[in-house]
């Protein structure tokens, strides 16, 4: 998979395969808190076989973007993909910097669905909703 790396006011300044990425590298993620209409917030853990964080308890869908992608293409990518979520209309919200285990701008967005809705994880990103 190849993914842009930024700069630190987040413009592209080169694609890289992901397992090529340094620990230096400035990568983009979107992230998306879900919602219900009695302000519940839907959390997911994280596949135990994940490379980063497995088994952490976090927002319903993340991802790291790939080369073309914008950060509402890939959140609303990873929401059918990790969660069966299709159809979204994520609210956009903020972009934090972050420093972790990895560099990387996360674009915040949000949305609030029916309290009924059947969720459909994909087991490779997702241990438990």
């Amino acid at each position: 998979m190849k993914i842009p790396i930024v700069n630190e006011q987040d413009e592209i300044i080169k694609i890289v395969d992901m397992n090529d990425r340094q620990k230096s590298d400035i990568c983009r993620v979107s992230a998306l808190w879900i919602t219900n209409e009695k302000d519940e917030v839907l959390l997911a853990r994280r596949s135990l076989s994940k490379k980063r964080s497995p088994g952490c308890w976090g927002s319903a869908v993340a991802g790291t973007l790939e080369e073309g992608e914008t950060y509402e293409s890939n959140v609303i990518k990873e929401a059918g993909e990790e969660i069966g979520l299709y159809n979204l209309k994520p609210k956009l919200e903020h972009k934090v910097r972050s420093s972790t285990t990895h560099e990387y701008f996360c674009q915040w967005f949000s949305a609030t669905i029916d309290g009924d809705y059947k969720f459909k994880k994909q087991d490779s990103e997702v241990e438990k909703i």
